[in-house]
């Protein structure tokens, strides 16, 4: 008897859709970053990209609890003298509600070859509409 080793090829990937509406940042994340892994399959292989398609709405209607929305900041730095950038969620999500998720799932996988390239899988849109109608992306319920 031998292990089975998915190979890249050979994985038939789906769309799934993620409805962020009143739905808690880090749970949408979550439930993201597991179907871009490919974590709820039976074929799970850990160094081979088996995960499927996420397409992500309704970005700028996430939700945090508490305080974060005034307290948590998000950081970058050029690498310049003075090249210092901070910003609160809430600032965020009125500039570029995207990154929201973007940067809660980037995370959530691999910082490697391997995850730069899951993370091509994930499509996240501010509002209700998006153009991947034609895959036929399936409701992914979030808990």
């Amino acid at each position: 008897m031998s292990t089975f080793s998915a190979k890249a090829h050979e994985v038939d990937r789906r769309w799934w859709i993620i409805d962020a509406k009143d739905q808690v940042l880090g749970r949408v994340a979550v439930k993201a970053a597991k179907i871009l892994r490919g974590k709820e399959k039976a074929i799970v292989t850990t160094h081979v990209d088996t995960g499927d398609f996420v397409v992500v709405i309704n970005a700028d209607q996430v939700r945090v609890t508490g305080k974060k929305d005034v307290q948590k900041e998000y950081m970058s730095f050029s690498g310049y003298v003075g090249g210092h950038k901070s910003e609160t969620f809430g600032a965020r999500r009125e500039r570029h509600p995207e990154l929201l998720i973007q940067r809660a799932v980037r995370g959530m996988i691999p910082h490697n070859r391997l995850g730069r390239q899951i993370i091509t899988k994930l499509k996240v849109y501010r509002g209700g509409e998006h153009p991947h109608a034609a895959q036929k992306p399936q409701p992914a319920t979030v808990k």
